[in-house]
């Protein structure tokens, strides 16, 4: 890390259901004047945009910023999987750090068709392509389940073997995720869930049933960074700054361990968590909230350990201790997550951002977590990408 970088400005819209939101466009214009005006600085301040998106034409990100304003700054468009937001919150991040802008955008938009995940092109090959492969070599490969399940299902298979734990644990994010959303109005279920419900809902994929499953979702956020010394020129209060950022790519051992907890990315997930605490001198027990990429409750499971924040086998006893939620050690994913939240590709990263920053706020009303100082944010794509951000309060 260079220059500091001040997170200045946020904006969310709601989450909702496909079919039943704005175009992108719309979405992600509003979530970046909601950044804007949170930030209180004008578009025109703005040197480069960032704009992250999995399911969209070229330029999408240009479509997006021009109904905010036509100043001819740079445009990049950004497309990492599910790790798409915080792909563009790390390149908007290393631009203002580097000397290169003094004030950047990331913004990042989601609208997404009904039903399970899948890719858009037949006449090439796919890109995850290699991942299946694993996969189909670990534990077969079933085409007519939706291929994402498999894939963190068979993550948490692979948990419960190695630790014999028991299958309603991973329900037992569920239910904690569904607490934390009824709180949460950007969230898509903020309805609570019993865990005989959870466990009573269709099966997935097992152990994973419809309610440990993330839902399609349409939505967008955004946020405005700056230096210090753009803050202090334009009457910036002393905020949120970014404390360090980390993003990793798969390694030999995703493939190469037998492991389908390593196919979905747990290696990822811990070099960057590690790079990110030795960067900014943080231990683990330090983190006072976290928003991490809870797209399967057996991902949630996995990244406690792959985070640090609780050893290795102890997932399970992180959880019924009621670690992970209010009164625990640390608050994980008081929006929801994507469980509950909802989980628009491209948009995830940044509303995991501004959770975090309302968090250290102390803006983030019936889901504050009192006393939070700092922050972690985790979010992953297969394919892959894993992005990790320490957030420190002034």
């Amino acid at each position: 890390m260079n220059r500091k970088v001040w997170v200045a400005g946020v904006g969310m819209i709601p989450f909702s259901k496909p079919g039943a939101s704005e175009s992108y466009p719309v979405m992600g214009g509003r979530a970046v004047r909601e950044a804007l005006k949170d930030a209180g600085v004008p578009y025109d301040a703005v040197q480069q945009a960032y704009a992250g998106y999995v399911y969209g034409d070229s330029t999408s990100g240009q479509a997006v910023v021009y109904g905010v304003g036509l100043t001819g700054i740079p445009v990049f468009n950004v497309n990492n999987n599910c790790a798409s937001g915080s792909s563009a919150l790390f390149l908007a991040r290393q631009a203002v750090e580097s000397g290169a802008v003094e004030c950047a955008l990331a913004v990042g938009f989601e609208q997404m068709a009904p039903g399970a995940l899948k890719g858009v092109y037949e006449d090439r090959p796919s890109p995850l392509a290699g991942f299946v492969a694993s996969m189909s070599g670990l534990q077969g490969y079933d085409a007519d389940k939706p291929r994402a399940a498999q894939f963190f299902g068979g993550a948490g298979r692979d948990y419960m073997k190695e630790h014999g734990i028991r299958p309603d644990t991973f329900a037992r994010i569920s239910v904690k995720a569904r607490q934390h959303a009824a709180r949460n109005p950007y969230a898509v279920f903020r309805q609570p869930v019993t865990l005989d419900e959870v466990l009573a809902a269709p099966m997935i994929f097992d152990p994973l049933t419809r309610l440990q499953c993330c839902p399609p979702t349409c939505g967008a956020a955004a946020a405005i960074l700056c230096s210090e010394d753009f803050a202090r020129r334009h009457g910036l209060p002393p905020g949120v700054s970014i404390a360090a950022q980390a993003m990793t790519t798969d390694t030999p051992s995703t493939f190469s361990a037998g492991d389908m907890r390593k196919v979905v990315g747990y290696d990822m997930t811990r070099a960057a968590a590690d790079q990110a605490y030795e960067a900014a001198g943080v231990d683990p027990a330090d983190i006072d909230v976290v928003e991490l990429h809870d797209c399967f409750t057996a991902n949630e499971l996995i990244t406690y350990e792959g985070l640090r924040l609780t050893p290795e086998g102890a997932a399970e006893k992180f959880i019924m201790d009621g670690e992970n939620t209010y009164g625990g050690r640390v608050v994980t994913n008081p929006s929801g997550g994507l469980l509950s939240k909802g989980h628009p590709l491209g948009a995830t990263g940044l509303a995991q951002c501004a959770e975090l920053v309302w968090q250290l706020r102390g803006q983030a009303e019936l889901r504050q977590v009192e006393g939070a100082r700092m922050a972690l944010q985790h979010n992953l794509g297969l394919g892959g990408a894993c992005v990790v951000t320490l957030y420190q309060a002034a």
